[in-house]
C-alpha cells in the first residue's frame, strides 16, 4: 500500500478533458466551498437572533458533515489548503461557551440541539485531523503527517489547550490518545510547550499586578506618581475590571487543569518551570483578596455577584487539582512504579510539602481534597527508610494550617468528581484511527447527566451513611450564620441551620450549593425564609426526677403533710439505749410473715362456683412435670425408709421463737438424734457411696475369686534390700527386692520421675 503523501492522481483538466497527473495532496484538488465562522448564542436572544443562530449553525453542520464524508485524499486536501475551514474551526474553539458561561445553558431546546450538533461535528473533524492512519489503504507516513500538521498550523499549543477544556468531559481517554499521537508524530510540539509555559505563568503575574500584590521575584514596585492615591486592589478597581479579572483567571485555571489532566506527560514540562511554587504563592496572595472583593463589594445585580463567587470557588478547586496533578505525575507515580531513583522522588515530594507549610490557606485546601497523611503513609510503605521525625513535623504543620485559617478539618473526605463538563463527546464515528477499536459519540446531557456549574472546593459529601456529624460551639455556629447572611441576607436562619447541619457545618459549601441551586432535595422542600426554631424550655428538675421515695410517706415533693415524728437524726429524744435495744417491734412485724408459711396443704379442694375455683382437679397443667408419675421412685426399696415420704416440719427462726432456752435445747437435741439415726442407717439410694467401703468390697471380691481358683495369698516376707556385704554376692530375693524398690519408690518421693524418664527413653525422646 502506498501512503497518501506518495500517491499520484490522474484526472481530467480543462474543458477539453485533458488528463494530467498530480500529487494526491495538491491545492488544485481542493473543492471550492466557503465555511462560515461560528458565532455563539447570546444570553437573552430575541426570536430573530435565535433564528439567525439556527440558520448559521445549520450551514456549519452541513459543511462539516460534507467534509467528514469525503474520501481520505479529498479530506486532507480540503483541510490543508482551505483557509475558510481553519477559520471556522478556530472560531469555534475561541467562542464556544465554557462550562460556567451563561450561554452554556441554552434558552430553548432548538438552540441546545443545534449547539450539540455543531459541537459534535467540530470534534469529529479535529479527531480525523489527528489520525494519520484510518485503514490499511488510507494512511499517511507518520513523519510526513507530523510535518503536515505542524507546518500548516493544523494544531498548536493554544488549540490543544482549547480542545482539552471544551471536549475533555467524558472524552478524556479518546482525547488523550489524540493529543498523544500528535506529540508522538511531531516532537516539535514539546518544544513549543516548553516555550508556552512561561507565557502561561505570566498570567498569574499579571493578575497579581492588577490586584496590587507583589509578584514573585520582584524586588519592589515602581514608584507611585504623586497624583495616585495608592496601589490598585481588588476592592478599589472598577466593577467591570473585577469581573474581567475573575473571568480571565477562571478560564486560565480551568484550561491548565484540563490540559494536565488529559495529557499528564506535560506535567514534567510545567514542573521544570517551577510551576508549583508560582501557583502556590499566587494562591496564597490572590485568592483571599478576590474572595473578599466578591463578598464585600456592593453589586447592583445579585446574579452577577453569585456568578463571580461561583467562578472564584471553581478557580480555587482547579488550582489545587492542578498542583496535585503535577505532584502525582512527577513524584508519586514514579514511586508507585518502583523507579530506580525512588529515594530521589521521595525527597523531592517531601521537599514540596515542606515548602507548602508557610502557605496556610493553600495547604488547608489541598489537604481537604487530597489528604497529605495518605501520601505520607504511601511514602512510608514504598520507602520504609523515610525519616519519621520529618513526617511527623510535616503532619503537624498540616494541622497547624487548619487551625491558622480557622476551619475544622472534615472527618469525612470528599469524593472527588471530575470537573463539570463543558460538552460531552466521548468518541467519534468512522475510522478507528491509529489506535484501533470502535468509537462512539455521547452528546451533552445524555446518560442522565445534568449540565451544571463548577463544583466548589469544599464539596463535602451529604450527611448520610458515610457522612460524619460535626459538633461546634454556639459561638462558631453564630459566626457561620453571620458569614452566610453577609452574602445571602434574604435567607432565614432556620433554613441556614438546616443547610449547615446537612453539609457538615461548612459555610462555603452551603453558599456554593445555594448559589448553584444544587441543594439536597430535602433542603429544597424547606421554606427559605424559615426562622430559627425557638428553643424549648427544659422541664423543671423536680417534675422529671425519679427517686426511691416517690409516692411514699416521706415524699415531700408530692405530699403537703409529713409525719415528722417518724423523722429524726441519731437517737430519738427521751429514749435510752436500753429502750432502743429492747424495742422488738420489727421482730413482731416479721413474725406475722413467717407464720403464714406454717400452713402447708397437700391438696386443695376446689368447690365449683366459688370465685377462686378457676381450675378443677381434672384440668391439665402444661407447667407440671409428669416424668416420675408412673415410675415410683423408691417405692420398691427393701429398707422402706419412711422419712423419704415424710415432710420435715417448718423450722421457725430462733429470733421469732417463743419460750425459754430449755425449749431450744430440747429441739436441738431432737434434731441431733434424728441426724445420728440417719447417719447410722445404710441407705440404698445414696448418690455417692463411701470410697473406703467400695475398696473394701472390691478387695473381698478379689480374695474370693483367688480362693476359688486355688491361689492363696503370698506369704508375708520382709524385704531385704541391704543384702550381704559387697563382694560376697547377693541372693535372688535381694535383687528382686531392690528392683521392686527402684520401680515403686516414686510412690513416696521423686514424683514419679523414674517412670516418666523410662517412658521418654522408650519413645526415643532421650538418647540412650
Amino acid at each position: 500500500m502506498i501512503p497518501l503523501d506518495e500517491q499520484q492522481v490522474t484526472e481530467a483538466n480543462g474543458p477539453l478533458g485533458k488528463e494530467r497527473t498530480l500529487p494526491a495532496l495538491h491545492p488544485d484538488r481542493k473543492e471550492e466551498r466557503c465555511f462560515v465562522p461560528y458565532k455563539p448564542p447570546s444570553e437573552d436572544s430575541s426570536p430573530a437572533e435565535v433564528e439567525e443562530f439556527l440558520e448559521h449553525g445549520l450551514f456549519i453542520t452541513e459543511d462539516l458533515d460534507w467534509l467528514l464524508n469525503l474520501p481520505h485524499d479529498k479530506f486532507w486536501c480540503q483541510v490543508v489548503f482551505d483557509e475558510s475551514l481553519q477559520k471556522c474551526l478556530d472560531s469555534y474553539l475561541i467562542h464556544a461557551p465554557r462550562g460556567l458561561d451563561p450561554s452554556y445553558l441554552p434558552s430553548s431546546p432548538a438552540v441546545a440541539d443545534m449547539q450539540r450538533s455543531i459541537h459534535r461535528a467540530v470534534f469529529m473533524t479535529f479527531l480525523r485531523m489527528a489520525t494519520h492512519k484510518e485503514s490499511k489503504e488510507s494512511f499517511i507516513t507518520p513523519s510526513v503527517f507530523g510535518e503536515i500538521i505542524y507546518n500548516n498550523f493544523l494544531f498548536d499549543i493554544p488549540k490543544i489547550l482549547d480542545l482539552c477544556v471544551l471536549f475533555g468531559k467524558g472524552n478524556s481517554q479518546l482525547l488523550h490518545k489524540m493529543i498523544e499521537n500528535i506529540f508522538t508524530q511531531q516532537p516539535c510540539y514539546y518544544g513549543d510547550l516548553d516555550e508556552a509555559v512561561p507565557s502561561i505563568l505570566q498570567v498569574l503575574d499579571t493578575i497579581l499586578a492588577k490586584c496590587g500584590l507583589q509578584c514573585e521575584g520582584a524586588t519592589a514596585f515602581e514608584p507611585l506618581k504623586l497624583s495616585s492615591h495608592g496601589r490598585p486592589s481588588a476592592m478599589t478597581m472598577s466593577q467591570q475590571e473585577l469581573v474581567d479579572l475573575v473571568l480571565y483567571l477562571c478560564d486560565s485555571c480551568s484550561t491548565i487543569h484540563a490540559f494536565l489532566d488529559i495529557f499528564p506527560a506535560a506535567c514534567s514540562t510545567f514542573h521544570s518551570h517551577r510551576f508549583l511554587n508560582r501557583l502556590v504563592s499566587f494562591y496564597e496572595m490572590a485568592v483571599p483578596d478576590l474572595e473578599k472583593a466578591v463578598r464585600k463589594r456592593n453589586f447592583d445585580d445579585k446574579s452577577l455577584q453569585e456568578d463571580l463567587w461561583r467562578r472564584v470557588c471553581h478557580t480555587r478547586r482547579r488550582m489545587v487539582e492542578s498542583a496535585h496533578l503535577v505532584l502525582q505525575h512527577t513524584c508519586l507515580q514514579p514511586i508507585l512504579e518502583g523507579s530506580e531513583n525512588t529515594p530521589t522522588f521521595v525527597e523531592e515530594l517531601l521537599q514540596h510539602f515542606t515548602t507548602f507549610l508557610p502557605e496556610k490557606r493553600f495547604l488547608a485546601d489541598y489537604d481537604e481534597q487530597f489528604p497529605v497523611a495518605d501520601d505520607v503513609s504511601l511514602l512510608q510503605q514504598a520507602f520504609p527508610l523515610i525519616d519519621e521525625t520529618r513526617t511527623t513535623y510535616l503532619l503537624q504543620g498540616v494541622a497547624d494550617a487548619w487551625d491558622s485559617v480557622g476551619r475544622r478539618r472534615p472527618q469525612c473526605r470528599p469524593q472527588h468528581a471530575h470537573s463539570p463538563g463543558e460538552l460531552d463527546v466521548q468518541g467519534a464515528e468512522g475510522g478507528a484511527g491509529a489506535w484501533g477499536g470502535e468509537m462512539s459519540v455521547r452528546e451533552p446531557g445524555e446518560g442522565g447527566e445534568t449540565l451544571r456549574g463548577a463544583d466548589p472546593v469544599e464539596d463535602m459529601p451529604h450527611k448520610g451513611d458515610n457522612g460524619a456529624a460535626c459538633t461546634i460551639s454556639a459561638g462558631e455556629l453564630e459566626s457561620l450564620l453571620s458569614h452566610i447572611k453577609d452574602l445571602l441576607p434574604d435567607l432565614g436562619e432556620g433554613f441556614l441551620l438546616a443547610c449547615l447541619k446537612k453539609y457538615n457545618y461548612s459555610s462555603e459549601v452551603v453558599i456554593n450549593y445555594i448559589l448553584e441551586d444544587r441543594l439536597h432535595p430535602d433542603l429544597d422542600k424547606l421554606d427559605r425564609a424559615m426562622p430559627r426554631p425557638v428553643k424549648k424550655e427544659l422541664p423543671p428538675v423536680l417534675s422529671t426526677r425519679s427517686n426511691v421515695f416517690d409516692d411514699d410517706e416521706f415524699d415531700i415533693f408530692n405530699r403537703d403533710q409529713v409525719d415528722m415524728t417518724r423523722v429524726w437524726k441519731g437517737r430519738r429524744k427521751g429514749e435510752s439505749a436500753r429502750e432502743l435495744i429492747d424495742n422488738k417491734q420489727h421482730i413482731a412485724e416479721q413474725k406475722e410473715r413467717y407464720l403464714a408459711y406454717e400452713t402447708v396443704v397437700d391438696e386443695v379442694v376446689m368447690i365449683p362456683g366459688e370465685p377462686g375455683a378457676v381450675y378443677t382437679l381434672d384440668d391439665y397443667d402444661d407447667e407440671y412435670d409428669d416424668t416420675y408419675d408412673i415410675n415410683q421412685v423408691g417405692a420398691n426399696d427393701l429398707d422402706g425408709d419412711a422419712d423419704l415420704f415424710s415432710r420435715r416440719p417448718l423450722t421457725i427462726p430462733q429470733v421469732l421463737r417463743q419460750g425459754g432456752r430449755q425449749t431450744l435445747l430440747e429441739e436441738d437435741n431432737g434434731e441431733e438424734e434424728e441426724e445420728d439415726e440417719k447417719d447410722n442407717a445404710v441407705k440404698r439410694d445414696q448418690f455417692v457411696q463411701d470410697p473406703a467401703l467400695l475398696r473394701e468390697r472390691a478387695e473381698a471380691r478379689r480374695a474370693a475369686m483367688q480362693h476359688r481358683k486355688g491361689y492363696g495369698p503370698e506369704p508375708a516376707r520382709e524385704r531385704d534390700v541391704v543384702g550381704k556385704p559387697k563382694g560376697q554376692g547377693q541372693s535372688s530375693e535381694t535383687l528382686l527386692d531392690r528392683r521392686k524398690k527402684e520401680a515403686h519408690k516414686s510412690r513416696g518421693a521423686n514424683h514419679n520421675r523414674r517412670n516418666m524418664s523410662d517412658r521418654k527413653r522408650n519413645k526415643g525422646m532421650i538418647p540412650s
